[in-house]
């Protein structure tokens, strides 16, 4: 780790003794196309993370020909240190498939073709995971990034350093959010049940922050303590910020069926799944994320759900201080 003057990056080479797919084991942090944290150009991508010491930029680049990692940060010293070093268990080194053992052809399969790539991230920012799990509760893809998005658009702040060249920006704190009115929240798409969710997160996210520290059974316990985070928003945040390998999104609109549709042949509900996969204990989630990774979706024959359009949403222009 290089340390340089407050307005350069550090650096960290990292050689981790194995393949890492950043694009997979990542790909759930990206919050749509249109992710204002997140940019890729050339090979090499760009985020805007809030760390709990403050906004940094992360450029991440893949060294193929050697497995290496090279990564700069941009932010306060201490910010741009401390990312740098929590950087391999970000991308799931700790992460342990010992055990894992495909019960199913399609899921060796996907084992074989995404596996050795791919780990359980444990990005250890729980608020980053939680608030755009809570605005994308039960509503479509489009409604829920648009929403994420127009959040950190407004109320969120440029990335450090190459942040402004690039339109990178990094996702409002918690203090910032929690003087949001419920007005704002109804302009940037988010609806009021969400909203009151939200700032009931908002008001115990120390709190909550200390889930890193509890056993994962203890920590879901915690999360699902706030009225209106259930088994669903939960296990999103534990899939990303925990490294929690066992997380199943049950109660999503799509996870059970497409499961279903890719072990048995037909799409089964949330009593279905947990049957399924009760012999993956311990890696349920794991199984979910193969079979994501590897296209195992049942065919989509029906019209999609419409985005509700009863929300008074007015796009931000783009301009930091909106």
């Amino acid at each position: 780790m290089t340390a340089t003057a407050s307005a350069r990056p550090l650096a960290r080479r990292w050689a981790p003794g194995r393949p890492v797919d950043v694009a997979a084991t990542w790909g759930t942090l990206r919050r749509g196309a249109g992710d204002p944290t997140w940019k890729t150009a050339d090979g090499v991508l760009w985020r805007g993370i809030r760390t709990p010491l403050g906004p940094a930029t992360l450029r991440l680049e893949t060294q193929h020909h050697d497995r290496c990692l090279i990564a700069h940060a941009w932010g306060a010293p201490e910010v741009a240190e401390s990312l740098l070093e929590r950087l391999p268990q970000m991308l799931g080194q700790d992460d342990d498939p010992s055990g894992f053992e495909p019960r199913h052809d399609v899921v060796a399969a996907a084992l074989a073709r995404r596996g050795a790539g791919w780990r359980v991230p444990r990005t250890g920012l729980v608020l980053e995971a939680l608030v755009p799990a809570i605005i994308e509760q039960k509503v479509t893809g489009q409604e829920a990034f648009g929403g994420y998005r127009r959040l950190v658009r407004r109320m969120g702040e440029v990335a450090p350093g190459p942040g402004a060249q690039l339109g990178l920006y990094v996702a409002p704190d918690a203090a910032r959010m929690r003087h949001v009115p419920s007005w704002e929240w109804l302009r940037m798409g988010v609806s009021p049940q969400r909203a009151d969710t939200l700032m009931r997160v908002l008001r115990v996210a120390d709190r909550l922050a200390d889930v890193l520290d509890l056993p994962l059974a203890q920590a879901h316990r915690r999360l699902r303590a706030v009225p209106g985070v259930g088994v669903w928003t939960s296990a999103e945040t534990a899939q990303r910020a925990l490294g929690d390998a066992d997380a199943v999104s049950f109660g999503d609109y799509h996870v059970a069926k497409n499961i279903g549709w890719a072990l048995t042949g037909s799409a089964v509900d949330d009593d279905g799944l947990a049957e399924l996969l009760e012999p993956y204990r311990g890696h349920r989630y794991r199984v979910q994320r193969l079979l994501e990774l590897s296209g195992a979706m049942r065919p989509r024959r029906g019209p999609r759900m419409a985005p509700r359009t009863h929300l008074p949403v007015r796009e931000a222009r783009a301009d930091p201080a909106l």
